[in-house]
This record gives C-alpha cells, sequence and structure tokens, in this order.
C-alpha cells in the first residue's frame, strides 16, 4: 500500500494546530482514499463513498437480520399481539403456545381491564400479568412503574425470574424487596430509578412510608396469591399499599380460591373487573395421586424413611411447626439421608440457599413449614408428604400443588393420626372427593434403610 503524508493547518480559538492526514488507495475501487492516520501495510482502507456505501449495506443486512428473527418469532402466542421482542423472550423459554389462564388474561389486560384471575397452581399465571405489564412500562421514564406482590420471599423471587428476561429485551430496570436482610442496598436500587418492583407486602409497605419507594407514577398493581397473603396476616399491609397508589392504575388480583377478603378487596379496589377462571374448580389436580395412609404417632419417621427410599424423584416434605421441621430434617439427615429444612427462622440467604440445591437437584428431600407451600415453581418433584396434616382444606391444595404440575404425574401423601381424623373431613369436604385410606403397613414395604 502506498501512502502519501501531507500537512494541513487548523486556527483554534487560541492557537494554530497543525494536523497530518494521509492519502493512500481505496481497498474496494482503487481511488484514493483520505485517512487521518498512518495506514497499516494490509488494513483494508476505503475512500468516502464506498465507506458510506459499506455502511448503508451492513445496516441493510442487520435490518434483513431483525426481519428474519421476527419472523421466525412469529408462530410464539400467534393468537396474541405481541412485540417482537416479547416473542423472542418467551421463544428462549421454550414456549410456543399460551396456557389457558395466558390466553383469556393477557387480552383483557392489554385492554387495560382489571383482572381477578383464578387458576390452578403450575397454570402459567406468572407469565399472564407479565406480559401486559412488560408491553405497557416506558423504559424512558426512570420511575416505579409496576408493583407486583407476594405473600413470600421465595415466591417474589421466582416470579423476578421469569419478569427478568422479558425486561430486559425492553431496558426496563428490576427490583426485587422483602425481608430478612439490609433496607439499604433495596433503598439504593429504588433510588436508581427501576421500573418494576417486586416484593412482600411488609418490606414493600416500610420503602413507601421512608419516601424510598413513590408509586406516583404506577400503571400497574398486581396482588399474587391474595388468599395466602390473608392467611398470613397480610391483608392490612395489602389495603395500604393498594391506598397509596394512584385511583388510575390497573389492578390485577390473582387468587387459587376466593374467600370473604378477597371478593371485599377485589369490590372496593378493582374497577369493573373482569373474572377470569380456568379449572378454578379443580382443588385436586388430575395429573395428582394421592395416598392416605392411618398411621400411629411413632411410626411416621420409619414411614417417610421408607417412602424417601423407595422414591427415586425428590421429594418435598410438609411439617406443621419450625421447630418439628427443623428436628425432622436432622433425624433424616442423622439417617443418612440428603435433607435439609427450610423454616422461618432461617435467614435469607439460608433460605435461598437450601432451595437453589433442592431446585438444581443437588437436594433430593426438602422438609418445610408452609412458607413453602406456596409460590415454589420447581420442575419435578416426584412426591409431596405430609407428615403432619395441614391446619386448613387450602393449605392442603397448595401444599398438594407442588407436585403434578403442567401435566407432570405426582404424587402426594398424607399420614393420617387417630387426632387427625376430623380436620381430614374438612378437607375432603372442601375437595369434594373422599380418597380410600390404607394402614400403614411397614412390611409392606421392601426398601427399607
Amino acid at each position: 500500500m502506498q501512502a502519501t503524508k501531507f500537512r494541513t493547518s487548523r486556527r483554534s480559538q487560541h492557537n494554530k494546530s497543525r494536523t497530518y492526514t494521509y492519502k493512500a488507495d481505496c481497498t474496494s475501487c482503487g481511488g484514493q482514499a483520505v485517512v487521518p492516520f498512518v495506514p497499516i501495510p494490509g488494513k483494508d482502507l476505503y475512500c468516502s463513498d464506498c465507506f458510506t456505501s459499506r455502511k448503508n449495506n451492513g445496516l441493510l443486512l442487520k435490518r434483513v437480520d431483525n426481519e428474519e428473527k421476527e419472523e421466525a418469532y412469529r408462530n410464539i402466542f400467534s393468537s396474541i399481539d405481541l412485540m417482537p421482542t416479547t416473542r423472542a423472550a418467551i421463544a428462549t423459554m421454550g414456549i410456543t403456545d399460551p396456557s389457558p389462564i395466558q390466553a383469556s388474561t393477557i387480552p383483557l389486560l392489554q385492554e387495560g381491564y382489571d383482572v381477578i384471575g383464578q387458576a390452578r397452581t403450575g397454570s402459567g399465571k406468572t407469565l399472564a400479568f407479565t406480559i401486559p405489564i412488560i408491553e405497557q412500562a416506558d423504559p424512558s421514564v426512570r420511575s416505579v412503574q409496576a408493583i407486583i406482590l407476594a405473600p413470600t420471599r421465595e415466591l417474589a423471587i421466582q416470579i423476578a425470574n421469569v419478569v427478568k428476561p422479558l425486561a430486559n429485551r425492553r431496558s426496563l430496570k428490576v427490583g426485587l424487596v422483602y425481608g430478612g436482610h439490609s433496607l439499604l442496598p433495596e433503598k439504593k436500587l429504588l433510588h436508581s430509578g427501576i421500573q418494576i418492583v417486586i416484593g412482600t407486602p411488609g418490606r414493600m409497605l416500610d420503602h413507601i412510608r421512608q419516601g424510598n419507594l413513590i408509586p406516583n407514577n404506577l400503571k400497574v398493581l398486581v396482588v399474587d396469591e391474595a388468599d395466602e397473603m390473608f392467611d398470613m396476616g397480610m391483608a392490612q399491609d395489602v389495603e395500604k399499599i393498594i391506598s397509596a397508589t394512584p385511583d388510575d392504575r390497573q389492578t390485577v388480583l390473582f387468587s387459587a380460591t376466593l374467600p370473604n377478603w378477597v371478593a371485599k378487596t377485589a369490590k372496593k379496589h378493582l374497577k369493573n373487573p373482569k373474572t377470569v377462571a380456568v379449572d378454578a374448580d379443580m382443588h385436586a389436580s388430575p395429573d395428582i395421586e394421592h395416598v392416605i395412609y392411618e398411621i400411629n404417632k411413632f411410626d411416621k419417621l420409619q414411614a417417610l424413611k421408607t417412602l424417601i427410599s423407595e422414591q427415586p424423584g425428590p421429594t418435598l416434605v410438609f411439617g406443621r411447626t419450625k421447630h418439628g421441621v427443623k428436628k425432622l430434617a436432622d433425624q433424616l439427615a442423622h439417617s443418612g439421608y440428603q435433607a435439609e429444612a427450610i423454616q422461618g427462622n432461617l435467614s435469607q440467604n439460608a433460605r435461598e440457599r437450601v432451595m437453589n440445591k433442592f431446585r438444581s437437584g443437588k437436594l433430593p428431600v426438602l422438609v418445610a413449614t408452609n412458607v413453602a407451600a406456596r409460590g415454589l415453581d420447581i420442575k419435578g418433584i416426584d412426591q409431596v408428604v405430609n407428615f403432619d396434616i395441614p391446619d386448613s382444606p387450602q393449605l392442603f391444595t397448595h401444599r398438594t400443588g407442588r407436585t403434578g404440575r403442567m401435566g407432570r404425574h405426582g404424587q402426594s401423601v398424607t399420614f393420617l393420626m387417630p387426632d387427625d381424623v376430623k380436620q381430614w373431613k374438612i378437607i375432603e369436604r372442601f375437595i369434594g372427593q373422599k380418597f380410600p385410606r390404607k394402614r400403614w403397613a411397614q412390611e409392606a414395604h421392601s426398601n427399607i434403610r
């Protein structure tokens, strides 16, 4: 490559400075190219016309590539009008068609209606309210535009894992707020201009009271698992949060069941809501095999060990109290089983560590209080064991709903002691089905440690 150096002068405001440009042959047309740097032998150089042509051609190729991608994603949720970025994000999740709750709910939310959603566990309702939120939010507005309330930290984290991939496609920022750790990192996050906040009612209300979270520009408020919030004593906090938001917001309320509090809240805070009920009467999933064992108290531990040994897949065991759950996990671990407990006294870091191990398959047995009965969307839980009978029919529904999700087969085992019979009859009346019972016979089970 032949290059010729020549000098030019340029007068600045205060002094006269000298700059140099270089002439060389254009790689494309062979004409003269003038550049402000020393040409490197072997490196392509272009005259202004060829450079502009190549640039425009590159933009054209990029546009064609984007159009091809858009065409490839056109069959994703094809029955619903969505942004290309949303379809692309859904495609990465391995989903092509909307579930019934999604097909019914998303268009209503897109049209601006308030919605009451009722569907059985594992129906895909998180994506049903997430997609309209993502498409409504404005990335250029650096303030909170959507709040999603969840009854537990675990469910809040799980929702965030669904929201973030879609939000990233539109350059939207998502924040998580929940108890168990310092407020300061969350305060900084809220002041950074995030658009979507997900969290538990108590911590959300703390930030509103302290002025860290100002919902003046809120477009959408989602209350997920509303009946569980009432059961956990969060009703007042939820009411206060709703009252702190603008009257013209869109409100979405999801609940597996609709007790009086949920109905009253909907009547008070929702404007002419549309109700979407998908499989609402299916309190017990048809994909779950229910096994009820009549058993004595002193046989329960050995029976649990036997069931775990006979089940190669993950097992979720429910107990009634924090102390009882911890003791049971320790007893299993002492007997050589890989088991850990999750309950309210654990720090948030410890809870997340245990849950991540269980989700990844590194922990075969998780023993939990009712804190885990809601919102744990973990694929592949083959067996749920009610070591202690739940205190309410709703909790039984939520516990057993951890298995048999999204068409998978699961088994729910319940230990029934003589003192539990009265409560069990209440559960059966609620479900509308009477399950056959078996007497636990240890000798009938061969795989015993």
